[in-house]
């Protein structure tokens, strides 16, 4: 396939292609309609046939060229599947593109965003000692609390009232280790009560390691009729102005995470079902 990307690529070649595309023609006929030199024509026809994307036959003194269906089906149906993949991603690229226009344009000053406050819901299958785990010890909160494209490659949270908070995003991407920090954040812990909520503070940290705003948040677990209902609550305070594309992120990004959460937990759901089943027939 890329040999056939590469033969296509070429303007004089793909002007070549176009013409096939309505009949076969000889190489005369291709070099007068394509404007070539007819050496030049004949090395373009050359290497789309060495590609896979023509063919040729002799007819008495002229050798005909006919483009293969097949090939430029197959390249289409590839180029399709691949932009289906880039769509989803596209639409969150987007949607972000657009918060931050919107939140740079509304960050014209110092407490821009003071005192507005984000919901969100989630409800996970998972009974209330196993979200609480999946809330509160850093190897499971790493697994889940990254939005798309970021991984944690450092986390820091306790459940004691001062446990510090640390947290260092890398791109996900970065699997060698190579050290470049895209997120740094502090805080601490405020307020625990075990299996039902915890309150912390957490700050975004700019470039220059200045505070881009802090963040008040509240987390409350409830038992549910098929397991757990999560409630995350967050409070800015503090903003500043370069604070915009962290501000920007704030619905996407959390939206990512606790979907990851809610996947994340019915996977080992099913996997301890699973088990269990397992384990019961053996018996």
């Amino acid at each position: 396939m890329i040999e056939w990307l590469t033969a296509l690529a070429d303007p004089a070649r793909w002007r070549i292609v176009l013409l096939l595309a309505d009949r076969p023609q000889s190489v005369g006929v291709i070099a007068e309609l394509s404007g070539l030199r007819q050496p030049q024509a004949s090395k373009h026809l050359q290497t789309l046939e060495r590609a896979g994307v023509a063919v040729s036959r002799r007819s008495g003194q002229r050798r005909i060229y006919a483009l293969e269906p097949e090939a430029l089906r197959a390249l289409a149906t590839e180029i399709a599947r691949i932009g289906e993949r880039a769509a989803s991603g596209r639409v969150q690229f987007d949607q972000h593109s657009a918060a931050v226009v919107a939140e740079t344009e509304a960050a014209d000053r110092d407490r821009w965003a003071d005192g507005r406050e984000y919901v969100f819901r989630r409800p996970l299958v998972a009974d209330l000692a196993t979200t609480w785990e999946h809330l509160t010890e850093p190897d499971l909160l790493r697994r889940w609390w990254a939005p798309s494209g970021l991984r944690l490659a450092h986390i820091e949270f306790g459940t004691r009232v001062g446990d510090p908070i640390a947290q260092v995003y890398v791109d996900a991407a970065d699997t060698r280790g190579t050290g470049v920090v895209v997120g740094e954040a502090t805080g601490v812990i405020d307020h625990v009560a075990p299996h039902s909520r915890i309150d912390f503070t957490l700050s975004p940290r700019l470039a220059d390691g200045t505070i881009g705003f802090t963040g008040h948040y509240r987390w409350d677990i409830a038992d549910a009729d098929e397991g757990t209902q999560l409630e995350v609550r967050l409070l800015l305070d503090d903003t500043v102005i370069p604070s915009a594309e962290f501000v920007a992120g704030i619905e996407l990004g959390w939206n990512e995470c606790l979907d990851e959460l809610a996947a994340l937990l019915t996977a080992a759901t099913s996997s301890t079902s699973t088990s269990t089943s397992t384990m019961k027939e053996s018996q």
